[in-house]
């Protein structure tokens, strides 16, 4: 049997998924999904103080990128022991987790020549089921198994988009970071598409960008969605309670005189690229159109922040 080292929490998922989790000697610190995972070694630590608020954990990533540095540790005493036949990472973003060429360097000089790396950079809601195709390919897995895990996740999409486009489309904004603000991209788009509205800030399959207020305020969006990378509802429900006290042009928007704020599990579900990115898609359903869909994901997967106060 293969032993499996997973440096990031779509790879964990999706490893499962696939139906080898019993094969993952290692993980990432934050991978929690599913959640028997804890006799399993972590092999990764954050260099930052993950529990400050987003505008101290900007600045410390900002000071450590500076520098070139990575913003993860690694054991690579634990790794070595394990010797893993695979090692499952990503290349798209250097505050997600270790680096390509970190991983890269890290089996060169302490690994078998023969490890596998696994690299995943997913980009749009394809390419997501793409990277889950190209780890089945990796673990020497079949196609036709891998496409009758990978239908039924295909056939919600297909069911949501056909509800969805018979109902109004609302203009929403999708914010992924919160001081400073930053608009969510990649696969977030699309799936707000999927889902009934606009995303008026994002773009199918570009990275996420700074924005400033201003740009929110002449917009006007009727739905504003927060879904910080790595916050999870309570934390995010702070966050934003916090900026609405700092800045009150926020209570003039559309979207807050309606109460149409949500907060959304950004760290379980939309930064985490793999099976569950159709739990996702639902949420956004929800939220978006909550007379038409309704997939129990209130409360686990988001709330309406005026639920909060």
């Amino acid at each position: 049997m293969k032993k499996i080292v997973t440096l990031i929490p779509s790879a964990t998922e999706i490893v499962a998924f696939l139906g080898m989790k019993e094969s993952i000697v290692g993980r990432s610190h934050e991978c929690d999904y599913p959640k028997d995972l804890k006799k399993i070694i972590k092999l990764t630590s954050p260099k930052i103080n993950v529990d400050g608020s987003s505008e101290e954990i900007h600045k410390q990533i900002n000071k450590i990128l500076e520098n070139s540095l990575s913003v993860y540790k690694v054991d690579i005493k634990e790794l070595k022991k394990l010797e893993p036949d695979v090692v499952i990472t990503q290349a798209q973003c250097e505050v997600c987790a270790v680096s390509l060429s970190e991983v890269e360097q890290i089996v060169t000089n302490h690994l078998n020549e023969k490890t596998k790396i696994i690299s995943l950079q997913p980009n749009t809601l394809n390419e997501i089921f793409d990277d889950i195709y190209r780890v089945s390919h990796g673990l020497n897995l079949k196609k036709a198994r891998t496409d009758s895990l990978i239908k039924p996740l295909k056939e919600k999409i297909e069911n949501i988009e056909i509800l969805s486009s018979k109902q109004n489309r609302y203009t929403v904004a999708c914010i992924e970071w919160i001081d400073p603000l930053m608009a969510a991209g990649n696969w977030i788009p699309e799936m707000v598409k999927m889902s009934g509205g606009e995303d008026i800030f994002g773009k199918k399959g570009k990275d996420s960008h700074w924005i400033k207020f201003d740009e929110i305020e002449k917009k006007d969006p009727e739905i504003i969605i927060f879904l910080p990378c790595g916050y999870d509802i309570k934390k995010t429900s702070t966050e934003v309670k916090l900026l609405f006290d700092k800045d009150a042009k926020w209570k003039n928007l559309k979207a807050y005189k309606n109460k149409k704020i949500f907060i959304v599990d950004g760290n379980q579900f939309f930064n985490r690229p793999g099976p569950r990115i159709i739990d996702s898609l639902e949420i956004f359903a929800e939220v978006i159109h909550p007379d038409i869909f309704n997939f129990n994901h209130e409360i686990s997967g988001w709330i309406n922040y005026f639920k909060t106060k």
